[in-house]
């Protein structure tokens, strides 16, 4: 067998591998490296006796496939399932469904909603699907590509109680989402094992981080892409291989694919989101910019940076606290004494139109005196917390305020202790988000203060994936400690979605205004309640550029409310990766500022006179294009596109975009392509096909338009420059920045207009009053277009009003200069040419039911 198609037939790290392997039926060849190579020494034979159909059932949209084990089978791993249940679902034309089940005993299935009702019909379908009864196969084919894109004859399947694996080939190595992962967006085909587990771990490569999220996109040479998704929350491994091939393995659960064909990759993520729910809409305030850090010290010396902003005149919206405001640390209190003037100082936030957010650890002090920490005297009457294994009494972890219980977020009656908590700390402090860390769940003792039960298949499963630590409870819970109506060990990885659900809900019943809600840990649905921030990242360049594909990572597993901290949390920054990374993070969708204790102030005022003013003009243009990123979040919302976007989703048929990593775009129509190393004042970016336009027309040392075939540029990146170009053929909506968002909201809109090769240009603006949850009755979506001298905009739809003021138009890329420009009633209206040939054009027009023509000739 070639090398390349070699499925591991002994994934665990362990001496004595011959003989193992032997006893599973497996063939041994110890000819490759396995330092250098990766590849297995240890694999299943082409002829492998696994399961065979015994019977196939057409039923109302799909099959109903019996499997059985053929009676040749080589058992190799304890509790193998003799009998299975394979439902093939049509579930829409362009979503297909493989449920493997036993038939006999049921079985942990994740908690979430997804779609029931189907609505395939036989011609519009976009896939067929085809079975190898002997050595049984299910083979799925793209109708669009042609292409297989799921062929589960590269490997047996194997489906044990506490062991499931499938293998499937690719038609294509372009493969990108599966994590959380700190590594580049393609993920490596040489043997690449990803581990799926969550658990509070600094990034790094190839480790088991926050969040679990095992949905992958492929794209095909010819640009077609298709997606597969398993939804299961166990314990998991997914292993890539240069055949190409994949193969999944879990500890639990069923195996739950969905697969989406497509065929483009943004459609590939919408059909996802359709399954696990597209993202939430966060406030408008929301995506202005966030300061924060460990080790402030005071509200006093809190305070005193937010006015310090304000003094500099630099943008802010949010200001945050860590853990050190809370008494001892205990969740829902403040400190009195460092914190005493923390009313007064959330009040005067709230004065200048901005908020406040502070973080919530899930871990409930278990050691303050009866009656008084209703946190946990309420948590253990009404019976919220996760309970040991063998007992009917909460089990006891070790966080930030010491021993702890942990609210188990699975309970029916969690809503109501949740909004009760928080509810009390609202009456004391007004805030007006939540950070929910922790929440894998961390705990700074592995498994329990007692330990864990040593006789149980659940702590010792027959086989564990590559964690860190080297086994599941490794600095979180025992595996057999009991919720509501499951283990720990199947819903470890939920724990911080149905935290970030009850958080959501609660804040909700609070302020009745949209939650903000940001989350360490994730699981596919999290987006449709709140964002997530990327973790405990190094101040380091390196980190730096890792955090380009963090955002938009996350943005394929549909959680666009996404960045890393600004400037690094872990360790000293310095001025010029500070300044370097604030302008990256001014385009992060969640733009925050937040580092570590013990570690040197890094906030924007924190830097000299000159650093100060290249963030502040980074975070102006930020403010600027904020109805931009607002109406990104709103078609996220309703159509689940992606906002920050890789190149890879937008050229799909570009092999260079397939691979750039240090460059990024919001939406379809600005590409971002900051400075990621150190000491460079220039940047090397690439331009797909098309016009491209620098935002900064002003500036003498941008080149205005880039016309394009598929080319790399260096681009002069001066450290108060950030490069920045608009894609011909697409029109943003601006607005004068403010230094809130409060201030901004008030001031009036402008368009810049870049024209493609044909002279045409689209582009819409979505706006409401930014934080209402019910916005049916009131908000505003305008249509703008530009077709080679006319330019119009028009309401297509809305209710209320907004006096929405559009006063400048900026036009980029016309063939020629016009003399006179007028509107559409023969008004004339004043215009100017800018730098570079800018056609500006100082029209003052109100939105209402009306649209405006504006001509030129």
């Amino acid at each position: 067998m070639d090398k390349a198609y070699r499925i591991d037939c002994f994934p665990e790290i362990s001496p004595g591998i011959e003989a193992a392997c032997a006893a599973r039926g497996c063939c041994y060849d110890p000819t490759s490296n396995l330092a250098t190579e990766r590849v297995p020494w240890c694999f299943y034979p082409s002829n492998y006796s696994s399961y065979e159909i015994a019977k196939i059932q057409e039923v109302k949209n799909g099959y109903r496939v019996a499997l059985e084990m053929r009676k040749t089978h080589k058992y190799r791993i304890r509790d193998e399932i003799p009998f299975l249940n394979l439902d093939v679902r049509f579930e829409t034309d362009s979503r297909l469904r493989l449920t493997f089940t036993d038939p006999q005993k049921s079985r942990f299935r994740v908690p979430i909603d997804t779609p029931k009702e189907m609505t395939s019909s036989r011609d519009k379908r976009k896939y067929d699907v085809k079975f190898r009864k002997k050595d049984f196969g299910v083979i799925v084919k793209s109708l669009h590509s042609g292409s297989v894109i799921f062929d589960t004859t590269a490997g047996p399947l194997v489906y044990a109680d506490q062991f499931l694996q499938i293998s499937s080939f690719l038609p294509s190595t372009k493969v990108y989402g599966l994590g959380e992962r700190h590594s580049n967006s393609l993920v490596s085909m040489d043997w690449k094992r990803i581990v799926m587990w969550a658990r509070d771990q600094q990034p790094a490569d190839n480790d088991n981080l926050y969040g679990d999220h095992p949905f992958m996109l492929v794209i095909e040479d010819d640009g077609s892409s298709f997606g597969v998704f398993l939804l299961n929350s166990n314990a998991k491994e997914i292993t890539l291989q240069p055949a190409p091939a994949v193969t999944w393995r879990t500890i639990g659960g069923i195996l739950d694919f969905y697969i989406f064909t497509g065929p483009s990759p943004q459609q590939v993520v919408q059909q996802y989101l359709d399954v696990i729910g597209k993202p939430y809409f966060p406030p408008y305030w929301g995506l202005g910019f966030h300061l924060c850090r460990w080790g402030y010290g005071s509200s006093n010396n809190t305070w005193d940076y937010v006015r310090k902003m304000r003094d500099a005149g630099i943008p802010q919206d949010v200001q945050w606290n860590d853990i050190e405001y809370a008494t001892k640390q205990l969740d829902f209190t403040y400190d009195k004494q460092t914190y005493d003037t923390l009313p007064q100082m959330v009040a005067d936030i709230h004065e200048h139109g901005q908020k406040y957010m502070m973080i919530v650890d899930p871990g409930i002090s278990d050691q303050q005196p009866n009656g008084t920490y209703p946190p946990y005297d309420e948590g253990l009457a009404m019976g919220i917390f996760i309970n040991q294994s063998n007992q009917d009494r909460p089990i006891e972890g070790k966080v930030w305020p010491g021993r702890t219980a942990f609210p188990d977020f699975t309970n029916p009656r969690i809503v109501e202790y949740w909004t009760r908590q928080l509810q009390s700390y609202h009456d004391q402090i007004p805030f007006d988000g939540a950070w929910i860390d922790m929440n894998e769940p961390s705990n700074f003792v592995s498994g329990s203060t007692s330990g864990c039960p040593t006789d149980n298949k659940y702590e010792h499963p027959p086989y564990v994936p590559k964690v860190i630590g080297g086994q599941l409870s490794d600095h979180t819970l025992c595996m057999s400690s009991r919720h509501h109506q499951h283990l720990h060990y199947d819903v470890h990885s939920l724990y911080g979605l149905f935290e970030m659900m009850a958080t959501h809900e609660a804040l909700v019943s609070i302020r009745k205004k949209r939650p903000f809600i940001i989350s360490r840990s994730t699981f596919p649905s999290s987006g449709h309640y709140g964002g997530h921030w990327t973790g405990d990242v190094h101040s380091t360049w390196a980190d730096l550029k890792q955090s380009v594909v963090g955002v938009t990572n996350f943005n394929l597993f549909g959680i666009p409310l996404v960045g890393a901290d600004i400037c690094g949390f872990a360790g000293n920054s310095n001025e010029e990766l500070c300044v370097r990374w604030s302008q990256v993070g001014a385009f992060y969708p969640f733009s925050r500022n937040h580092n570590s204790i013990d570690q040197i102030g890094q906030a924007p005022v924190d830097w000299s006179a000159k650093a100060q003013e290249c963030i502040r003009n980074a975070l102006m243009t930020r403010y600027l294009l904020l109805p931009y990123l607002y109406t990104l979040f709103y078609r996220a919302h309703t159509e689940g596109l992606t906002v920050a976007r890789g190149l890879y989703l937008e050229f799909p048929t570009d092999r260079t975009a397939l691979l750039v990593d240090e460059q990024f775009m919001w939406g379809e129509a600005l590409l971002i392509s900051p400075v990621l190393h150190q000491g460079k004042n220039t940047t090397d970016a690439y331009f797909p096909p098309g016009n491209w336009y620098a935002l900064d027309f002003g500036d003498d040392r941008s080149e205005n338009m880039i016309a394009s075939d598929g080319m790399w540029k260096t681009l002069k990146a001066d450290i108060d420059q950030l490069p920045l170009h608009i894609r011909g053929g697409c029109i943003i909506p601006a607005q004068q920045p403010g230094l809130n968002t409060v201030d901004s909201r008030r001031n009036s809109f402008e368009l810049i207009v870049g024209m493609n090769e044909t002279q045409q240009a689209s582009g819409s603006l979505y706006w409401d009053d930014g934080d209402s949850i019910d916005t049916s009755t009131n908000f505003v979506k305008i249509e703008f277009q530009a077709d080679r001298n006319t330019l119009t905009g028009r309401v297509i739809e809305g209710q209320g009003k907004f006096g929405l003021q559009l006063t400048f138009i900026a036009i980029l890329g016309l063939e020629s200069m016009p003399t006179r420009i007028t509107t559409g009633n023969g008004d004339d209206v004043r215009f100017d040419i800018l730098y570079n040939n800018v056609l500006g054009i100082f029209y003052d027009f109100q939105f209402s039911s009306d649209k405006f023509e504006i001509i030129w000739s």
